[in-house]
């Protein structure tokens, strides 16, 4: 036998943060209020008139609007319901046309899903999120997926604050985190709905992009998880659109700084990575003027880069370990080589390659290494499909030549107009690892290095 929505929420008020509501009954001609939870009274107030609750719930409401939903005791699925509404005539005319319909009904404080927070669910050792939406975004595609202690943790970091999440057990629990204070406790973490379950503990399906990812930024959130995962990550701090300011990861010991923009999606090599700080507003008026690519910029901290580069999962399952001495800017844009790296600085780099392999599965990431550890400058989920001299497996019907020594940007030009059955074979020592065999990875169009010494590649 289902649980009465409105006392499921006076439930769940006894343990945690629930959105302001009042709840009335059908009854005799004359409708009755249950429960309500409104700032500045005492749980199940009793108000002297129903039209004395629609209002008080309306004045404490942070938006000044409120809603109203209706259902049937057998059913707490909602019938008609009413989103924002600001007039308390309005609202008490609308709760007592529904309930002399025989519906019960909520009325309860209106909440913005795009204030630039999260809503999500919490089951089984997983929880998973998304911002501008309801919990109900994990029957979507695109909701972030995590273990419950990473999910809290990165959560923790871009709001500043620990979720007052209580502990679901083998249960489901709908929450939803904000910005600014909600609900009757005035806190800024909203619990909706507590189903209990005998679930078996559930696999978090980490994967990114995903849309917490598109919200914050790719590298960000590729950062985060590496934070959270306990490698080391240089000191971070995000300028988001949509979020306020956070920062994360370790002091490098660097008083310099890098810039990187932030796209939605990783874009290899396309938008500046500068060492030194630049005004982050006019990079994104030049770089992105709709507003529509990037997601953030970041502020990150330097390290006294010894060695630099990059490591990829190969096709065959394999760490592709590469890089060059110093900074690894140029390497990463084709327009400098791969070089034999000293053993022990290979070994450093396949031990952080490994340990985050065992935790996310195949990945790619770049590192610079100060001559002590190795630092973590982005990290991307997935293996790839190089091997060797083969970027992208397949045989087109024609191949097409591109110098590598013309440049990143000139490469991407250059594919825009070429017709699908077509293959490109870039001359030059690029690296399996660099954003020139991301971007061509990312066409999937069949792509292989033509060196000297490997011709018939």
């Amino acid at each position: 036998m289902s649980v009465r929505k409105d006392r499921s929420l006076d439930e769940l008020a006894r343990v945690g943060n629930v959105a302001q509501f009042v709840s009335f009954a059908p009854g005799g001609g004359r409708a009755v209020q249950q429960f309500c939870r409104v700032a500045g009274y005492e749980p199940n107030y009793v108000f002297t008139t129903n039209r004395e609750a629609v209002a008080s719930l309306l004045s404490a409401s942070p938006d000044g609007t409120i809603n109203l939903r209706s259902f049937t005791p057998d059913n707490p699925r909602s019938r008609d319901f009413h989103y924002g509404i600001a007039d308390v005539d309005e609202a008490y005319a609308l709760a007592e046309r529904l309930l002399a319909d025989g519906l019960f009904v909520i009325a309860n404080e209106t909440v913005d899903v795009s204030d630039g927070g999260v809503s999500g669910v919490v089951q089984g050792g997983v929880i998973e999120f998304a911002p501008d939406d309801t919990p109900r975004c994990v029957e979507k595609e695109g909701t972030a997926s995590l273990p419950i202690g990473w999910g809290l943790s990165i959560l923790q970091r871009v709001y500043g604050f620990e979720p007052e999440i209580v502990d679901a057990g083998k249960g489901r629990l709908e929450f939803s985190i904000h910005p600014k204070p909600r609900g009757w406790k005035k806190t800024r973490t909203l619990m909706w709905e507590y189903e209990a379950s005998d679930s078996v503990p559930a696999n978090a399906g980490l994967a990114w992009p995903n849309r917490f990812s598109r919200h914050i930024g790719d590298k960000a959130f590729g950062l985060l998880v590496a934070d959270v995962m306990g490698l080391p990550v240089p000191k971070t701090t995000v300028l988001a659109r949509r979020v306020a300011p956070f920062s994360f990861g370790q002091p490098t010991g660097s008083l310099e700084v890098w810039t990187r923009t932030c796209p939605i999606e990783q874009e290899p090599g396309r938008f500046t990575t500068a060492k030194g700080w630049l005004d982050p507003f006019k990079l994104l008026s030049i770089e992105d003027p709709n507003n529509g690519s990037i997601a953030s910029v970041l502020s990150q901290s330097a390290v006294q880069a010894r060695f630099s580069g990059a490591a990829i999962t190969d096709r065959d399952g394999k760490p592709v370990i590469e890089g060059t001495r110093g900074e690894g800017d140029r390497f990463m844009l084709g327009e400098r080589s791969p070089e034999r790296l000293p053993d022990e600085i290979t070994a450093d780099v396949e031990r952080i390659y490994t340990e985050t392999v065992s935790a996310i599965g195949a990945a790619r990431f770049e590192w610079v290494h100060d001559g002590e550890r190795v630092w973590i400058v982005q990290l991307h989920k997935g293996g790839t499909s190089s091997a060797a001299a083969t970027l992208v497996p397949g045989e087109p019907a024609h191949w097409a030549i591109f110098k590598a020594s013309l440049g990143l940007e000139e490469l991407r030009h250059f594919l825009e107009g070429l017709p699908d059955d077509v293959g490109i074979r870039i001359e030059g020592e690029i690296g399996l690892t660099s954003h020139f065999a991301d971007l061509l990875r990312k066409t999937k169009r069949p792509a292989r290095i033509s060196r000297p010494r490997l011709e018939a590649a």
